[in-house]
């Protein structure tokens, strides 16, 4: 019975995916004599947490109830008060936990406080569920660093255009329809500036119905060069744009930039912009998550330095071929397929004609 009561709260959790940055998602289920009385999920940072929609909506019912959340209940003052308190004082008998919570302002207090006042506690109830549904929250909060999505289109002979460059469309709707819902997901997405100079993207969110959230667009341009028309710094949007550059960029282009109101972030010396540094930057500006939609140079870098975190890569049933037609992923790479960075906890699915292989990366080194 724990576990179903807590896939209810994990279910509840996930409606607000996208939605709760910088906090987790969590959701809540208060039961009592075997039927749910009480349901709650927290919709977004600065708002009631999950437990107290479920306390509101359970009421005096709530006495001598379970409660099932899928994250232990925070015993701090943020932005509301602690889950803690109202818990104890709606006089609950037990709480069942999915997993401890990583933030180092609680990692186990929370439980300890409500076994100290003589409710019952357990943890570890869909465990693994629970650490996938929020391993962007987990990341943040332990490393103050993004975490890190590569996400790439190809033909089934791994190629992310023709030889004349024409990329649209290699995928079917189903999986670029998927891709757009993924943008809504995710704080952050990431491309550079050959993408923009080719395709000039919008790279907003466009979700049927007009739905969605967009994510701030990063352009990884070393020289500030993008051109002011380009469709990421003039398009209406309720994001911002950021433009990644090196001290290299010239004083008069990055001047013009910011007089458009673009941000323009100097990451570091040198030809390229440090993709390590600038997750460092992107962390502190309160960016969790990070959606990598580049070309191969792009993809190059970022698994060079080792700042992926999982992959999304559609296949489509194509066959591309041509010597010059480019690949996803560029630069050096691995001497020998033992150097090769791995997928683990590997899951595969369709969608309509094409294949989405998702994995978590392990580097050799």
């Amino acid at each position: 019975m724990d576990k179903g009561y807590m896939k209810l709260a994990l279910e509840l959790a996930a409606r607000a995916r996208g939605r709760t940055s910088p906090n987790p998602m969590v959701g809540a289920v208060v039961v009592k004599e075997g039927k749910v009385i009480g349901r709650g999920y927290h919709l977004k940072a600065g708002t009631p947490h999950a437990e107290i929609h479920a306390l509101n909506e359970a009421g005096e019912a709530a006495r001598g109830a379970e409660l099932y959340v899928t994250l232990e209940p925070c015993c701090h003052y943020g932005r509301t008060g602690p889950c803690t308190d109202a818990i104890i004082k709606a006089g609950v008998a037990r709480v069942i936990t999915a997993m401890t919570d990583p933030n180092p302002l609680v990692a186990g207090e929370g439980l300890r406080l409500l076994s100290s006042a003589g409710i019952e506690v357990a943890s570890g109830v869909m465990e693994a569920e629970a650490l996938e549904l929020n391993e962007v929250f987990i990341k943040y909060i332990t490393t103050r660093r993004p975490y890190v999505v590569a996400k790439a289109a190809v033909s089934l002979d791994g190629k992310i255009a023709t030889r004349s460059g024409k990329s649209k469309w290699i995928t079917g709707e189903g999986a670029r329809a998927y891709g757009r819902q993924l943008r809504d997901w995710y704080d952050a997405i990431m491309v550079g500036i050959g993408t923009v100079l080719a395709d000039d993207p919008s790279l907003t969110t466009r979700l049927p119905g007009g739905g969605g959230r967009d994510p701030v667009r990063i352009i990884l341009d070393s020289r500030a060069s993008i051109p002011l028309n380009a469709m990421v710094l003039t398009q209406q949007s309720g994001s911002s744009t950021v433009i990644a550059a090196t001290s290299g960029a010239p004083p008069e282009r990055v001047e013009a930039l910011r007089r458009t109101g673009v941000e323009v972030l100097v990451v570091n010396e040198g030809p390229q912009v440090d993709l390590d540094e600038l997750m460092r930057l992107l962390g502190e500006r309160g960016i969790t998550s990070v959606l990598i939609e580049g070309g191969a140079a792009v993809h190059g870098s970022a698994f060079s330095s080792q700042i992926v975190d999982k992959v999304a890569w559609f296949i489509a049933p194509k066959i591309i071929g041509g010597r010059d037609a480019p690949g996803p992923v560029g630069g050096p790479g691995a001497d020998s397929p033992s150097e090769a960075a791995v997928l683990e906890r590997v899951k595969v699915s369709r969608l309509g004609p094409d294949i989405l292989v998702e994995g978590y990366l392990k580097y050799s080194n």
